[in-house]
């Protein structure tokens, strides 16, 4: 059986606390951490990263009881491929409509949502995509191109103009709602720190506050994986530790 917590993961998450108590007073005054509908964001999105389809199921059932749209489930879904890959994304996707059948069956009637409203023709996705990933990064300016960008130009098209513009350019899910989810699931995979660090500042760029990243940190230890949980502490650490400087 796997083991949810740890004590490493207790004292890991105490740390993350003690570090809140010294964020600026802004920060302290927003002492709401994630509430059901977001660490329901969290949890579907963890699962589908990892391909534990056994347990998306009943974290998609706790998603639509809490108050999640049909579409807004599909959306973070879809928001899974981008980092986890069309399987994960598709098996997800199978998971999601069995589950709505099976809801269904019970005489479940489960509220739909909106749509994404319609994108500009005529936008400039690759100048789009760049301001909305300097926006992440919490620059005003859009940075020179980087080693790796000059290195392989086709694949920051594709984060650009893919990623950044078309994906995020939906408007089903909010920026930081999306920054949720992709965190979820990038600390519920292997070898991907890196990224993690990452979006974790980008999530805190769309105004998610120190007390709601250490109740990730919680949700995750609790709902998904004590181990990966500590792992992300230890990468959060780093990211606000860079943030005081």
């Amino acid at each position: 059986m796997r083991i949810r917590t740890s004590i490493p993961v207790l004292i890991a998450m105490g740390l993350a606390f003690g570090l809140a108590t010294t964020a600026d007073t802004q920060t302290m005054k927003d002492d709401a951490s994630l509430d059901a509908r977001q660490q329901s964001i969290v949890t579907i999105s963890a699962f589908t990263a990892s391909g534990e389809l056994e347990r998306l199921k009943p974290a998609l059932n706790e998603g639509l009881d809490s108050g999640l749209t049909v579409n807004e489930i599909k959306e973070i879904l879809v928001q899974m491929y981008a980092y986890a890959g069309f399987p994960r994304s598709l098996n997800g996707m199978a998971t999601f409509m069995e589950v709505l059948g099976e809801r269904k069956a019970k005489g479940v009637t489960d509220k739909v949502g909106r749509d994404a409203s319609p994108v500009p023709p005529d936008r400039d996705r690759d100048a789009y995509g760049a301001r909305v990933r300097a926006d992440l990064s919490g620059l005003e300016e859009i940075p020179p191109p980087a080693a790796w960008q000059k290195f392989s130009p086709v694949v920051d098209d594709f984060l650009k103009q893919h990623l950044f513009a078309d994906i995020f350019a939906r408007d089903v899910l909010t920026r930081q709602e999306r920054e949720l989810a992709t965190i979820a699931a990038l600390a519920n995979m292997s070898g991907t720190a890196g990224q993690l660090a990452f979006h974790l500042g980008a999530a805190m760029h769309t105004g998610l506050t120190i007390t709601q990243m250490n109740g990730f940190i919680e949700t995750l230890g609790a709902k998904v994986d004590g181990r990966r949980a500590e792992a992300a502490q230890m990468v959060l650490s780093e990211v606000l530790a860079k943030r005081k400087l």
